[in-house]
């Protein structure tokens, strides 16, 4: 039995979607624990191609539970849209669960986000226009609706009317906007509750039992550790907590409960949206990593910025998330370099600085150090265990494992599930003993490969 959390390592995008898709074959249940609508997965099966944004990846498993959890905002058009397309599909979708205390995002959450990041002009944040900060700030001050009150009509009908009347006034009068109709916003939510209704439950209790009988649970973070509200760069964050500790908070799950964090990085970085991004890349190679790489949101479309690895914001990731072990992903973007560059540290002010800045005003003007190696020019989406690897990849991935001082795990070479090596099963294998800098493995399983 292992309880996992899978966490971003950089500012989100980084393919969480497709790793947790992977482990959920070795998994029960898998409970997404923050975020909303603002955050979208990719995962790719044989040729046919699923973009989620609520749902989490297990749900292509008919035997594994899926729950989205109460630190999520849940956006109920959004949500039904995505169970219609499963169903179409002709995916299951009678194991998704979803807390009753999760919190609902509104039309009035929507109309204030973009108009308040319209406001914002030159000082704008990049927020998705999803209105997930808005929705996390009722939440805050205690005038949110949560999903337990959309199942009950006569309180969602009182709460909503006076809700709808409050926020029509600062849709009026703060951003001159057309005040929404509280009649019609309650219809459209009552037929939202009755579609969503079998599916809500106490999922806190359901995942306790879950652990107290033993089963594989997998937390799915959505993000990445340099969006999180408190730990990431600040102001241009998200409105929640997508570090590990998030997912005990996020689900009602105890810490003592977990039992191990897998972090997920690009072997690159990219970023969406506004922000210090100190190792970005501008022309020709920018465009180059953006092209290789389909950089563009999958929630918004936005063309992501795109850098080399950034060593120090992955070793802060490792001991904010405390994590056991990473998983590389996009490898073979890299596959047609002459070298690549690895930032493995800053320079500020003439000082050379080792650790990521809180203070957002001193990480833009950090000047990233470079260690350049050289490419390995050759394709290494076909690869399946890291003997198949060119040299120069598997010295690279040592590279990555020895700055970040955490073992490398999983290691993707593409979108397929197929396009993958696995070193040692996160999931049941031994914490910390995958693939070091050194480039030692546990025994017998350097060679290993996913099954799928």
């Amino acid at each position: 039995m292992a309880n996992v959390i899978v966490v971003g390592a950089q500012w989100g995008d980084e393919g969480k979607g497709k790793i947790t898709d992977l482990l959920s074959n070795s998994a029960d249940m898998v409970v997404r624990y923050q975020g909303g609508v603002n955050a979208g997965h990719t995962v790719v099966v044989k040729d046919q191609t699923f973009k989620l944004h609520l749902i989490p990846s297990g749900i292509l498993y008919p035997d594994t539970e899926c729950i989205i959890g109460c630190g999520t905002v849940i956006d109920p058009k959004v949500l039904l849209g995505e169970l219609d397309q499963l169903r179409e599909l002709g995916i299951s979708t009678a194991n998704l669960l979803i807390s009753e205390t999760a919190h609902v995002t509104m039309p009035y959450h929507r109309l204030i986000d973009q108009a308040s990041e319209e406001r914002r002009g030159e000082h704008k944040i990049g927020t998705t226009g999803r209105g997930i900060g808005p929705t996390y700030a009722d939440k805050s001050e205690r005038t949110g609706i949560r999903m337990i009150d959309l199942m009950d009509a006569d309180s969602l009908r009182k709460r909503l009317r006076w809700t709808v009347e409050y926020k029509n006034v600062i849709l009026e009068k703060l951003y001159n906007l057309p005040p929404l109709d509280p009649q019609a916003v309650i219809e459209e939510y009552l037929i939202y509750a009755e579609r969503l209704r079998p599916h809500v439950i106490d999922s806190s209790l359901r995942i306790y039992d879950a652990i107290q009988s033993k089963r594989n649970i997998l937390f799915e973070g959505a993000q990445g550790t340099l969006l999180d509200l408190d730990h990431g760069t600040y102001p241009y964050v998200t409105s929640s907590n997508p570090v590990a500790g998030g997912a005990c908070v996020g689900t009602g799950v105890g810490p003592t409960m977990i039992d191990r964090v897998i972090g997920v990085a690009k072997a690159y970085t990219t970023r969406v949206g506004e922000g210090p991004f100190p190792t970005e890349l501008h022309g020709e190679m920018g465009d180059l990593l953006c092209d290789r790489g389909a950089e563009f949101g999958t929630t918004t479309g936005r063309r992501r910025r795109c850098g080399w690895f950034d060593a120090v914001i992955g070793r802060y990731a490792v001991r904010i998330n405390g994590l056991d072990c990473l998983a590389i992903t996009k490898l073979d973007v890299l596959d047609e370099l002459d070298e690549i560059k690895v930032c493995i540290a800053y320079e500020v002010k003439q000082e050379r600085r080792q650790d990521f800045p809180s203070n957002s005003r001193i990480f833009a003007n950090c000047e990233p150090i470079y260690k350049t190696v050289p490419g390995w020019k050759q394709p290494t989406a076909h690869c399946r265990s890291l003997d198949e690897l060119p040299k120069q990849a598997l010295d690279y991935l040592k590279l990555l494992a020895e700055l970040m001082e955490v073992p490398i795990a999983i290691v993707s070479l593409g979108a397929s599930r197929d396009q993958t090596i696995i070193v040692e099963d996160p999931i049941h294998g031994p914490k910390r003993a995958l693939l070091y800098s050194n480039g030692t493995t546990s025994a017998g399983t350097l060679n290993q490969t996913i099954e799928v």
